[in-house]
């Protein structure tokens, strides 16, 4: 039996190079996923999946990977990925469920949400970094896929672009801890903040800097929260801004069941140390 030909992608090819060589081999949709507020400790997790419409109608002016772009640019590349998205979905995963259930899992499971939550069923998935079983489609992980694939490059810009609104909006609800400038992530200000006025139910107690200051770091990730206590996100509409008809915005628990393992298709590499 032969074994069909490799589609070799350069990766100084361009954004949208691997997704027009997935096309040319008749995967019409590609979607891509990818998260935002991994590295915070506080704040949601954020992941989205978007599908942009083949050749010149899915080039979105001035997009890349999200932490490349100054704010402003984020805001029009978002609303362009808006309009010429051909499907997206953004899911939203609040601190104490990320506490619960632990990051990893509530990464791949707020990703596998988001692909399955898209109005336009992908026949090829890209991911950022690492796979994405249970979709029912092949996909590749993809090292640095936010500055090698268009289409998840757009969904990097979806999931920061949202997070950050929400942060902003958390600044409000909770201030002193200067969200709306760090987002939530470690800085030298928010380290300080922490120290001076303690975490707050937006943080995540299972990170090791919150334990910390909480004075439960002797007890397991999972168990540091305080009883009974539950963080919110922002919701949906005030999230996004808007939404088209194309896309949507999830909150989620993640009780879900994990699905069946597909093969990650074989038939896509990319030179550069992506196999």
């Amino acid at each position: 039996m032969l074994t069909p030909p490799r589609t070799v992608v350069r990766r100084d090819g361009g954004l949208y190079a691997l997704e027009r060589a997935l096309q040319r081999r008749g995967f019409q949709h590609v979607a891509g996923a990818d998260e935002a507020g991994r590295g915070a400790c506080a704040g949601p997790l954020v992941a989205a999946a978007a599908v942009l419409p083949a050749g010149r109608r899915g080039e979105v002016e001035g997009l890349a990977d999200s932490k490349l772009l100054t704010p402003a640019a984020r805001e029009r590349v978002y609303d362009a990925i808006l309009e010429r998205a051909l499907a997206y979905a953004v899911v939203i995963i609040p601190a104490d469920e990320v506490d619960a259930r632990g990051l990893h899992v509530c990464n791949l499971a707020a990703m596998r949400r988001a692909l399955a939550s898209l109005t336009t069923r992908p026949d090829y998935v890209l991911t950022d970094g690492f796979g994405v079983d249970g979709l029912g489609v092949p996909g590749l992980a993809v090292w640095k896929g936010d500055q090698v694939a268009a289409c998840v490059a757009a969904a990097s810009v979806l999931a920061k672009v949202t997070r950050d609104r929400i942060m902003v909006d958390l600044e409000a609800r909770f201030p002193g801890y200067g969200f709306g400038e760090h987002k939530g992530y470690i800085t030298a200000e928010h380290s300080a903040a922490l120290e001076r006025h303690g975490p707050c139910l937006e943080h995540r107690f299972s990170y090791g800097n919150v334990a910390a200051v909480s004075g439960r770091a002797g007890q397991p990730p999972r168990a540091r929260r305080p009883s009974g206590s539950r963080s919110g996100c922002v919701g949906a509409t005030e999230s996004m801004g808007r939404s088209g008809p194309a896309g949507s915005t999830v909150g989620v628990a993640l009780g879900e069941q994990p699905r069946p393992s597909t093969p990650v298709g074989e038939d896509v590499a990319m030179e550069g140390g992506v196999r």
